[in-house]
């Protein structure tokens, strides 16, 4: 019997594409508690005792990316690593797992950097909005739910152009 290399190089992406959402939830849990954007770069102690222990270059090689795209994605917004007096960058634990996740984005999925922080700021909205909700009664949660699907809709259509 021959198989369709096509269609089994569709179900392979498909699959690999499942096995890896599981993860994806964990590190999109782990990446959403650094919002994207705005707000000033954070010191070490309102990061939660996570401090930078990789230099860039140590990142890269376990990201296995370009130094230049760390760089990039830190201009644009997508992380923040700490630094060093010096200005050394150094990232997290927390920093790579969300690093892992913008690489999966862009590499696996085709997302553009755009596309990434949409993602990412829809994904902490939904994260609010669960934990609003585990914490109200029934009316309030109605509300509250409400409420962060409104914040997220507008979200979506503030993006359109």
């Amino acid at each position: 019997m021959v198989l369709d290399s096509d269609s089994s190089r569709r179900r392979g992406f498909v699959n690999r594409t499942r096995m890896a959402s599981s993860r994806l939830a964990g590190m999109l849990q782990d990446a959403a508690a650094e919002t994207p954007g705005g707000g000033s770069v954070r010191s070490r102690e309102t990061r939660g005792g996570l401090d930078g222990v990789y230099i860039i270059s140590v990142a890269a090689r376990i990201l296995e990316m370009h130094p230049q795209t760390l760089r990039k994605y830190e201009r644009v917004g997508l992380v923040r690593p700490t630094r060093t007096a010096g200005m050394l960058r150094l990232y997290s634990e927390l920093d790579i797992a969300r690093l892992r996740l913008i690489k999966h984005l862009v590499g696996d999925l085709g997302l553009n950097l755009a596309g990434v922080q949409l993602v990412l700021e829809v994904f902490t909205k939904l994260l609010a909005a669960k934990a609003e909700i585990g914490r109200a009664d029934i009316v309030d949660a109605r509300q509250a739910l409400d409420d962060r699907l409104d914040d997220i809709i507008s979200t979506l259509y503030s993006r359109r152009g």
